[in-house]
């Protein structure tokens, strides 16, 4: 449990908390690549840890990502014109390049001009993976760019998608590093159901109550769910988490091609973040049409509007419950695995109440996770860099195996992280 001052310090994140403060240290998802395709398209509206932007691509190429609001009357620059290297006001054509800085001003004669006294704040990108990137704090301090592994494979061999979940990053992000449940909520009832979740034949759903491993690195963390399967064997599956908010996990796709996936869950504002699912090819082949639908996910088009990046079943219409497919096929009566994540994190609230937990061992990840945002707290506090601003990430994969119980499972499944990368094992 966490007192009502510990749960706002890491779960506040607009400028100026803290928190805050802390994530604007690492390169941030900002929007997909694909929302400003091409040069000169439309610009797109972006909100992250509470600060309203707006992201274009200009005439060159170049992506801007600056403050929404025209500096001259404040009306939002979402309606601009993407013109000629620049974004131009529709009110009164004032007109700033991707550095914020402001290049025109056409409701003004030339000689009176003041347009090199004005500038929006704008932020650095980059391009990785089919998303874009943004870093929002000191200059001095930037990090190495995101290139996780995902990102530097050709794009038919990846993919990504995003959709909004109505409550705050943390709730999220800890659903997804929580393991113990997986088997119960994505659980199915038969082996013959069409429908997206565990088969009661998997490994997974078979074995016992995990007991879990955290080996914390300078990245975050290795974690895996040891299930003892009868009495010779057990099912091993391990996870990263990488400071701050990125899960990695292994999968296999909906063509049954060996994969890793994960998502990363961004801060919109203190009551919302945006979900990234991202799934990449580990072998040579590419993802099929199939497996970009995330057709037993809940995360592509046929469950999340491509505009909105909303889901269609949310709060409104009980995320599609449907208490027949409960009783018959599905333990949840959700169609879904992270359709079904967003219901249960979302019916927490806003903001969830930790002080009225009861936690447990199964709950190791997530109290090492908090232990770690806390922690990065205080290291931009004390002027260093947080935990997971190198580069150590970059090549990390997750795994997914049965063993003999006396098999050595952390060689066979994360051989690149050795003793002396192992800070503490919890």
């Amino acid at each position: 449990m966490l007192s009502k001052e510990e749960n706002e310090l890491i779960t506040c994140t607009n400028r100026g908390t803290p928190m805050g403060s802390a994530m604007r240290r690492y390169w941030v998802p900002a929007c997909l690549s694909r929302e400003i395709g091409e040069p000169d398209s439309a610009p797109v509206r972006v909100k992250l840890m509470g600060e309203e932007l707006v992201a274009f691509r200009d005439t060159e190429g170049r992506i801007g990502l600056v403050e929404e609001y025209c500096p001259h009357r404040r009306v939002s620059l979402f309606f601009g014109r993407n013109e000629e290297c620049g974004l131009r006001c529709v009110y009164h054509g004032w007109k700033f390049d991707v550095t914020g800085a402001c290049v025109d001003q056409l409701n003004e004669p030339e000689e009176l001009q003041f347009k090199h006294k004005v500038r929006l704040t704008a932020y650095p990108t980059c391009e990785l993976g089919g998303i874009v990137w943004a870093y929002l704090g000191p200059a001095d301090k930037m990090p190495p760019l995101p290139k996780f592994a995902w990102t530097q494979v050709p794009e038919a061999r990846r993919h990504v998608t995003k959709v909004i979940e109505e409550c705050n990053y943390l709730q999220a992000l800890e659903g997804g590093i929580d393991t113990s449940h997986a088997p119960i909520l994505h659980r199915l009832l038969t082996d013959n159901s069409t429908r997206g979740g565990l088969k009661p034949s998997s490994p997974f759903v078979r074995g016992k109550a995990p007991t879990l491993r955290v080996d914390i690195t300078d990245y975050g963390y290795l974690y895996a769910g040891v299930r003892p399967l009868g009495e010779n064997d057990i099912h091993v599956r391990t996870y990263h988490f990488i400071m701050p908010f990125h899960q990695i996990r292994p999968s296999r796709s909906g063509s049954g091609l060996p994969t890793d996936a994960g998502h990363i869950w961004v801060p919109i504002d203190d009551h919302s973040c945006m979900v990234y699912n991202w799934i990449y090819s580990t072998g040579d082949a590419p993802l099929t049409g199939e497996d970009r639908l995330e057709r037993g996910l809940g995360n592509g088009p046929l469950h999340v509007d491509q505009k909105t990046f909303r889901s269609l079943q949310n709060r409104s219409n009980n995320y599609g419950l449907d208490r027949e497919v409960q009783r018959t096929e599905s333990y949840s009566g959700i169609d879904g695995i992270n359709q079904q994540d967003r219901a249960l994190q979302e019916s927490m609230g806003w903001v969830v109440d930790r002080s009225r937990e009861h936690l447990g061992p199964a709950d190791k990840a997530i109290i090492q996770a908090r232990k770690l945002l806390r922690e990065a707290v205080k290291a931009v506090e004390a002027g260093q860099q947080p935990a997971g601003t190198g580069t150590s990430y970059y090549a990390i994969k997750a795994g997914d195996e049965v063993f003999a119980r006396d098999a050595d499972w952390h060689r066979a499944l994360a051989p690149d992280i050795t003793r002396d990368k192992i800070l503490q094992t919890v």
